[in-house]
């Protein structure tokens, strides 16, 4: 004969099989939810999707570097062509100033005169407006009396008998140029023999 289950252990009972209950049902779930799962469309691209993928792609950037390259040539061809311009037109603003001192230099000669003065003031003028036009452009003289002998700003041609220094210029035959402090011509000087 059965013993009685004492009521607190019958209601575990209960709780147990519906536990069960629970659990059978969620396994028939799983279950019906897997082939579920198995049959959902793939959504990962297929090897054709990825080809055209990288094709556009790869189209985009040769495009874009075609520009880029196109882009290049035409700043490189621009360049050249103001570098071109620069080196014809480089001397149109000197050219211009150099005109008015050809005009005072025609002006002159044309002028009918015996005096002397008169031509030699002319010419005076003529020689400050040139003087200008090389200050303007920063055209500087190269006068180097009593200075060490530079090589790279004078040109010696000869030496002279002279109490200064030796290699000092003596006396200065040719004046020299400078062009934004760069040597147009050197200056040709003598320079002083050393005592012996």
């Amino acid at each position: 004969m059965k013993s009685p289950i004492p009521p607190q252990f019958a209601r575990s009972r209960k709780q147990e099989s519906s536990m069960e209950k629970n659990e059978n049902t969620q396994q028939n779930e799983q279950a019906q939810a897997t082939p579920a799962a198995e049959t959902a469309p793939d959504t990962t691209p297929s090897l054709e999707e990825m080809l055209q993928e990288s094709e556009r792609k790869a189209q985009e950037h040769y495009d874009a570097w075609m520009y880029a390259k196109a882009e290049s040539e035409n700043i490189r061809r621009r360049a050249a062509e103001d570098v071109s311009k620069a080196q014809k037109f480089a001397v149109e603003r000197f050219s211009n100033e150099m005109l008015a001192v050809k005009d005072s230099l025609e002006a002159g000669m044309a002028v009918q005169t015996d005096n002397i003065e008169s031509f030699k003031s002319g010419m005076e003028l003529t020689l400050k407006q040139l003087s200008s036009v090389f200050e303007k452009f920063n055209i500087k003289e190269i006068n180097p009396v009593g200075e060490k002998l530079d090589p790279h700003k004078h040109q010696a041609i000869g030496m002279l008998e002279s109490e200064q220094e030796a290699n000092t210029v003596v006396n200065v035959m040719q004046k020299g140029y400078s062009l934004n402090d760069r040597i147009l011509r050197p200056a040709l000087v003598m320079v002083a023999k050393s005592k012996e």
